[in-house]
């Protein structure tokens, strides 16, 4: 009788490895490295996949059987089950934890309802010509590696692009188009639904429209499992997605990318709590596949990549870079302070209403602000001393035009603030929130549209007519054409948040909200 090696998922750190099961003789066919199996164990019956297949067995004593094969679809790949057991011990959690993460749960009609063999693969688009990549001194050698079959690591940082088809998607794009050329499959990956939006379009240009899946966690449990299977069986070569698409099981993986890597959607909510960073490089590692990560900025632990030459910079020429840049201001700065007093008062500087005003009649203009909400926060007239919520002790803030102070955590009206160290009575704003900032700028520009983006309703783009867009950061829509200006306002608020990477944090939001405004030339 053959033996199987299962691994339990028994929620129990000292329990974390695979245990001895004898194959009865009604299972020995469909019981194989990867399948999802029902055991006996600690007198549970418990979920778990087999990770080994033998013919005899190390432990002495009497094995129990498998009480049941629960698929016999093999989908845990050894390559991807190496890369959990290394995200396991890096985040010193539990490799059924991670497993959860990488495989999704089984649906029995997804499994029974897609063809077994895959069909016949639509014809690339992509000639192998990458226009994208033409703009940086080693982009050109990156795609031609990546078609030969080579493998390289790199760190890119993007040009801002008003021509959607040399923007970073067409990129990232053009580089999978290389890897199924050479025969492997990709991996794309964006921080949201958006910026996967502009992915697959860039994809389906170059590979057609039946070589990708999508696998986002957005999507109902059949949906998410047909599109495991699709890739899982090798029905198409590229797999574009979130966060859950970084365990996508490609065969022949040659390229897992992803952008922005600074983004605070790639770290997992869920234990152990992995960064999509580090799962894509564990996958790259042992399956030997390209890697490149690319974004306006780049975050610390990717340029300590750099630095410790983990991977290679890639980049632009400082001419291409100026060229494509927009010119940046700092309004409110000495100089116009000693010209004109009021500055160092206004909110929003006079150069700035000057540049928002000319910009309107060439395009759209983005205004950042980095609040949501009406006045988000407030303090005493008096004393400057925060305004708290008196029941939880919450910032108190104002919700609309009605002056009612309410509880930002705890929802509690304050109808009768008294300030608890000078006993003042009137309050002041300390962070004007992004509607509060829609009524400025539309009382100030009449007759001119006013977009909000914000939490409650984000906006994927906008048009190229003239507008003014107030988006908190990380809710920029892409305009048509790119955006004639953008405004970054309160740009202290960003920098005093009680976060050890708060600088560059900070940074990462401005060079976004930049690379989508037109270059100075």
């Amino acid at each position: 009788m053959s033996v199987a090696a299962v691994l339990v998922d028994t929620g129990l750190a000292h329990l974390d490895r695979a245990f001895e099961y004898a194959i009865p003789e009604d299972l020995a066919e469909g019981v194989a490295p990867g399948v999802r199996v029902k055991v006996r164990f600690a007198g549970r019956d418990l979920n778990g996949f087999v990770v080994e297949v033998r013919e005899e067995a190390e432990h002495p004593g009497r094995l129990q059987p498998i009480r049941r094969l629960v698929s016999p679809e093999p989908v845990l790949l050894p390559s991807v089950l190496a890369a959990a057991q290394q995200v396991a011990r890096e985040y010193a959690g539990l490799t059924g934890d991670v497993l959860r993460l990488a495989v999704p749960p089984r649906h029995a009609r997804a499994e029974k309802a897609l063809a077994a063999e895959p069909p016949e693969q639509e014809a690339l688009v992509w000639d192998g010509d990458s226009a994208p990549w033409r703009r940086y001194p080693a982009g050109a050698a990156l795609v031609r590696r990546l078609a030969d079959g080579d493998s390289p690591w790199g760190a890119w940082t993007a040009l801002p692009a008003r021509d959607p088809a040399v923007d970073w998607p067409a990129a990232l794009a053009d580089a999978a188009a290389a890897a199924v050329l050479s025969g492997r499959g990709a991996i794309l990956l964006a921080p949201d639904h958006r910026d996967v939006a502009r992915l697959e379009a860039a994809v389906i240009e170059r590979l057609g429209g039946s070589n990708h899946v999508l696998l986002t966690a957005a999507q109902g449990p059949q949906a998410r499992y047909t599109a495991f299977l699709k890739v899982l069986r090798g029905h198409v070569p590229v797999a574009i997605g979130t966060r859950a698409a970084a365990w996508a099981p490609v065969r022949d993986l040659g390229l897992i990318a992803w952008w922005d890597d600074g983004d605070d959607l790639w770290e997992e909510p869920r234990a152990p709590y992995p960064h999509v960073r580090d799962i894509v490089a564990a996958r790259a590692r042992i399956e030997e596949a390209a890697l490149l990560t690319g974004g306006f900025a780049r975050s610390v632990p990717i340029q300590g990549w750099v630095e410790g030459d983990v991977v290679k910079d890639i980049g632009a020429a400082r001419v291409a870079v100026r060229a494509a840049a927009p010119r940046t201001v700092i309004a409110g700065d000495e100089h116009e302070r000693d010209l004109d007093p009021v500055v160092a008062r206004a909110r929003i500087p006079g150069v700035a209403w000057r540049t928002a005003r000319a910009a309107l009649e060439h395009g759209p203009v983005l205004v950042q602000v980095p609040r949501r909400g009406y006045v988000p926060s407030l303090a005493c007239q008096h004393c400057r001393r925060r305004a708290q919520c008196r029941e939880c002790g919450g910032t108190l803030g104002l919700s609309g035009r009605d002056g009612v102070l309410l509880c930002r955590l705890c929802h509690r009206r304050e109808p009768d603030f008294r300030c608890p160290q000078c006993n003042g009575r009137s309050v002041r704003a300390l962070v004007i929130g992004a509607r509060r900032t829609a009524e400025e700028i539309g009382r100030a520009f009449p007759g001119v549209p006013v977009h909000t983006s914000g939490a409650a309703t984000v906006l994927a783009d906008v048009p190229a007519e003239p507008a003014v867009v107030i988006a908190t950061p990380g809710a920029e829509p892409v305009a048509a054409d790119g955006y004639a200006a953008a405004l970054l306002l309160d740009a202290w608020a960003l920098l005093d948040r009680p976060s050890i990477d708060a600088g560059a944090e900070a940074l990462r939001r401005w060079l976004g909200a930049a690379g989508l405004v037109r270059g100075a030339e």
